[in-house]
């Protein structure tokens, strides 16, 4: 009798986590089944799942796991600022047609091409996770303009479908603001869920090329993998981006490990005006997906890139490192190696034209 009762325990449990996974929103949906067509022919595809271009493993072992779990419960002190980071007001002047962009924190970014406003990867929630209560907060209580303020958007770029990228809080509040999503395979199907008209989505492979007013845009290449629960792993694509104005030339390297991916880029749509590279959330045990911070500065030299914006640091903690540690690395790699790296303010616009740029180390200020 003590068996059958564990049996139903475990089943219900299961069948519980099985119907939040499925119904919860902040999950995302997945594609119908008469509607993946383009998914199982991509070159990307195979046996119901998207892969890398190489060999891409992480230490999943169990002795790695157990470390990783302990060490993420004991925690680093200097993983997150003393004090929370106070962003700068975004300024919306109009009738500056130079290219411009604005970091959010972490990958959120705001670029003013050609008269188009494009927003890549606006993960402007609390907390990247879908239950937000128990997830890791953000360093800044306040954003640099408030999405309820922030005006129409021509498009949203999303790379993938983590939560610290593609978050459902703000998507609700960009749905009907952004005219446009412009998304790699499969991701789609998170916004059809959450309300976004399948007819104003694109979903694009590696290496599609497509004009978006008056721009080019390229979906390439990245290193990396997806999923929002225990179902859905790898069931959606994941990319970097080209962005091509008559004015300037723009890479955004979503989440990506090291790669060759990098210098085929270059070779086929480089040199870049700016680019702006994954740097931070880096471990030796996942370094297949997430570069070391002199790995950064290799890539953005291997895809001919001019000025370089390091990313995807400076909102959450989601590796052990200090929460410094991504800049500091590359501030000297850059040095090192004659790479012109600007380090602007959460909220502080960086004129892609200009000659000078922001490039002070703010975050020692305390």
């Amino acid at each position: 009798m003590t068996l059958i009762i564990i049996v139903a325990i475990i089943v219900v449990i299961l069948a519980a986590a099985y119907l939040i996974m499925s119904y919860y929103p902040s999950f995302g949906g997945r594609a119908p089944r008469n509607s993946r067509h383009r998914l199982i022919r991509s070159p990307q595809y195979e046996n119901g799942k998207f892969l890398n271009q190489i060999p891409t493993v992480m230490d999943t072992g169990l002795r790695s796991s157990l470390s990783i779990l302990g060490e993420f419960i004991k925690g680093n002190p200097r993983s997150k600022p003393a004090n929370d980071l106070l962003p700068e007001s975004l300024d919306l002047t109009k009738g500056i047609q130079e290219t411009k962009v604005t970091w959010f924190g972490h990958s959120a970014v705001l670029l003013e091409v050609n008269g188009v406003t494009l927003f890549i990867d606006p993960m402007l929630g609390t907390s990247p996770s879908p239950f937000p209560v128990i997830g890791g907060r953000r360093y800044s209580k306040k954003l640099p303009i408030e999405l309820r303020d922030l005006p129409a958007v021509d498009a949203v770029l999303l790379s993938h479908d983590h939560y610290d990228h593609l978050d459902y809080g703000s998507i609700q509040l960009l749905k009907d603001k952004a005219k446009r999503f412009i998304v790699p395979l499969g991701v789609g199907a998170h916004l059809v869920k959450w309300g976004v008209e399948r007819h104003r989505i694109e979903e694009h492979d590696w290496w599609d090329e497509f004009h978006f007013q008056d721009l080019k845009l390229a979906c390439t290449p990245a290193r990396h993998f997806s999923g929002r629960s225990l179902l859905d792993r790898n069931s959606t694509l994941w990319c970097s981006w080209v962005i091509k104005a008559d004015t300037s030339s723009i890479f955004f390297s979503g989440d990506s490990g090291y790669g060759p991916h990098f210098l085929e880029i270059g070779n086929k749509y480089g040199p870049f005006d700016l680019t702006l590279m994954e740097c931070g959330q880096y471990d030796t045990r996942w370094a297949a997906i997430h570069m070391m911070p002199e790995q950064t500065i290799q890539a953005h030299l291997d895809v001919k890139g001019k000025l370089m914006i390091p990313i995807h640091w400076a909102a959450f903690t989601l590796a052990l490192h200090d929460w410094t540690d991504p800049v500091e690395r590359a501030w000297k790699a850059a040095k090192e190696r004659g790479t012109l790296l600007a380090t602007p303010r959460i909220g502080e616009t960086v004129f892609v034209q200009s000659p000078n740029y922001p490039s002070s180390p703010w975050w020692r200020q305390g």
